[in-house]
């Protein structure tokens, strides 16, 4: 049986809910979207998550569950122009969908062509995005639609798909799989079904027939990390590595490393990537991983996000490289993301714990005779503008969220908040 020339990720996507791997959340039984499938009134939406996990899938399933017109744009390809020609179509033709995939490349204009439409009910819009619609779509069309969160594929998910394909895939189906060997697989793959199905696919391809003219073939960690390393494209801003290259880059500076920061860099210019993606990486990267240590690697990202969101392509690269060196070559410090960390995990423990009655905020007469505010110390009346008193709930005072790091600038606020706190929180 002979392979045929449609990809297999292609010819086996699902067309029913019930065969969509993962994002039970959304599409199990009972569950918010599958319902409003299911009754047939499916609202305008964003979905949101990362490549390869449903998308595009979901957005044909919806079309066919409720047979009525599709239309598909890219916003890579796709203009105001091709919006309007849609949204024209749309008008004799009832709760016709239009599917935008990777929407939040469409600028202010091309998202605005799309809110009259929207509101009026002449399309159904469903948009696809890997980036933040907060940040990424406009908040008047934002406000038109619901946002879905679709989640990385789990390791059991992505097995279980693959163990799916091989047993349906006319082609595959008449080979003896032997998935020895699957952490490769899972981890280049990286919760993204569409990789994994490339990546088995071109795996499949380079293996040779047994002398009885049958595939008999072992899956193996080496022999997929051989056919990645020759195969799998240098970027695809699209998807593919899109992930392993921003990895790469943040994990150059967050080793101190401007050359290999530099060089990632490169490889995400060449390959037509979004400034403003690069650039907010670097702006997250600056609280997340040098905090304190450095408060001015902050303000460089901030500005620098401000600066290429104005001047774009080419010029920009100058800026980024400028930034990109400069958070590789600063003194790290994870302390305050870890300090976060432990807060929600606190808040997540605990649940909604009482303000104390000291620190509340009393601006009536039945507060204050409730005791709220009673015992405050404003700490500007004391000497050294410190006054001791527990600011969190009883059941947890005393913890201590955030830890200084070890750096220079740290160290400082550590010094300070010990001849503060004494040995409290432990300083």
């Amino acid at each position: 049986m002979k392979q045929t020339s449609i990809p297999l990720a292609e010819r086996m996507r699902p067309t029913t809910l019930d065969e969509l791997a993962g994002q039970q959340h959304l599409t199990g039984k009972g569950s918010i979207l599958r319902t409003a499938i299911e009754q047939g009134n499916v609202p305008s939406m964003i979905l949101w998550g990362p490549p390869g996990v449903g998308k595009t899938t979901v957005a044909n399933i919806i079309a066919h569950s409720l047979n009525v017109p599709f239309f598909q744009l890219s916003a890579i390809s796709s203009g105001v122009k091709d919006v309007r020609e849609v949204i024209e179509l749309s008008r004799s033709q009832e709760k016709a969908i239009l599917f935008i995939d990777e929407i939040h490349r469409f600028n202010k204009g091309q998202q605005d062509a799309l809110l009259g439409a929207v509101e009026k009910g002449i399309i159904t819009l469903i948009g696809a995005t890997t980036e933040n619609p907060s940040f990424e779509v406009n908040s008047a069309l934002l406000s038109r639609c619901q946002v879905y969160v679709l989640k990385p594929l789990t390791e059991e998910e992505l097995i279980s798909l693959l163990k799916e394909v091989i047993a349906k895939d006319e082609w595959l189906s008449s080979i003896s799989i032997d998935l020895r060997e699957t952490e490769a697989l899972i981890n280049i793959s990286g919760g993204d079904a569409r990789k994994l199905l490339n990546l088995f696919e071109l795996v499949m391809n380079s293996l040779k027939t047994s002398p009885a003219g049958r595939l008999q073939v072992v899956i193996t960690n080496d022999i997929v990390m051989e056919v990645a390393q020759k195969k799998i494209a240098l970027y695809d801003k699209q998807g593919e590595q899109h992930y392993d290259i921003i990895s790469a880059f943040i994990k150059s500076m967050r080793g101190s490393d401007p050359n290999g920061a530099v060089y990632w860099l490169a490889r995400m210019i060449e390959g037509g990537e979004d400034v403003k993606f690069i650039a907010r990486r670097m702006l997250i990267f600056s609280s997340e991983d040098i905090g304190n240590a450095n408060p001015n690697a902050l303000l460089l990202a901030n500005a620098t996000f401000d600066a290429v969101s104005k001047i774009g392509y080419p010029e920009s690269r100058i800026i980024l490289s400028q930034c990109a060196t400069y958070l590789a070559s600063s003194v790290k410090s994870n302390a305050s993301y870890e300090a976060i960390g432990k807060a929600q995990a606190a808040v997540e423990s605990h649940g909604d714990l009482p303000v104390p009655l000291h620190i509340r905020n009393a601006p009536t007469k039945l507060m204050k005779n409730m005791d709220y505010g009673k015992g405050y110390k404003y700490a500007h009346s004391f000497e050294g503008n410190f006054a001791e008193q527990e600011y969190l709930p009883d059941k947890i005072a005393n913890t201590k969220f955030y830890d200084p790091g070890l750096n220079a600038r740290e160290n400082e606020l550590r010094k300070f908040l010990k001849e503060k706190w004494g040995e409290k929180y432990g300083y």
